[in-house]
């Protein structure tokens, strides 16, 4: 950051610390986590790897269940513990920044859509999570609990006799049986792939234009404000 501090200085930039340890920690195991549950859960549903072993000798298909349990215990603890910061954490990781509370902030979601479809050449004015960014968080936290609860309520099916897990089977009646909570869970992970392309590139996008270290600030927790972007947020905690 040492190298951009300067130029942010000569541009009138304000360093502010926006994504606490939590959230970066939390962030960064969620989005570790999919790519290991995205893989190995394809491979569960569609086996490509022959072994030319007998199945007790290679025990391909159980290592990579058990990576994918592992993997998805990961996932909902950090999702849980995410959700639970928006309670405990600092502004900008707090829930009203996910759900719109605000006339200001519906407002601006539409002005935000405008500027991902291109009809608005810069960004809107923002700080924390923009309007738009966080209502479609609130979108994918829900998809991941349902696909949560589908993958555990699927797992209770060959969990152990005194297993804890089998009492998730109570959910299978709720998805429909096994084989649509398969179907859900599997149409799910593509959903959220879809999410995750979507997300790097606009990412990028917004780094590119407003030129504030979004990128960044995933990793140092800071970015680069403008005196109109602060007064913006000022906005936002009035509207």
């Amino acid at each position: 950051m040492t190298a951009t501090a300067p130029a942010a200085v000569d541009r009138g930039l304000t360093r502010v610390y926006v994504w606490d340890l939590p959230v970066r920690i939390t962030h960064w195991l969620i989005a570790t986590a999919l790519v290991v549950l995205a893989v190995t859960g394809y491979y569960i549903g569609n086996p490509f790897i022959v072994a030319p072993d007998p199945a007790g000798q290679e025990f391909v298909m159980g290592t990579v269940q058990v990576i994918h349990f592992f993997a998805a215990i990961v996932f909902s603890l950090s999702e849980l513990s995410r959700i639970a910061w928006m309670f405990m954490g600092n502004r900008y990781a707090r829930w009203h920044q996910l759900i719109p509370t605000s006339v200001n902030r519906w407002k601006l979601v539409w002005e935000w859509l405008k500027f991902y479809l291109f009809f608005r050449p810069v960004p809107p004015r923002f700080v924390g999570h923009n309007p738009l960014a966080g209502l479609t968080y609130v979108l994918v936290y829900g998809l991941c609990l349902i696909a949560a609860l589908s993958g555990y309520a699927m797992f209770s099916i060959q969990a152990g006799a005194g297993s804890p897990m089998k009492i998730f089977g109570l959910l299978l009646p709720l998805f429909g049986g096994p084989q649509t909570a398969r179907w859900l869970h599997h149409t799910i992970m593509w959903l959220l792939a879809a999410f995750v392309v979507h997300h790097v590139s606009a990412a990028l996008v917004v780094a590119r234009s407003a030129k504030n270290a979004t990128i960044d600030s995933m990793f140092s927790g800071y970015r680069f404000a403008s005196a109109e972007d602060l007064a913006a947020e000022q906005g936002d905690r009035a509207g």
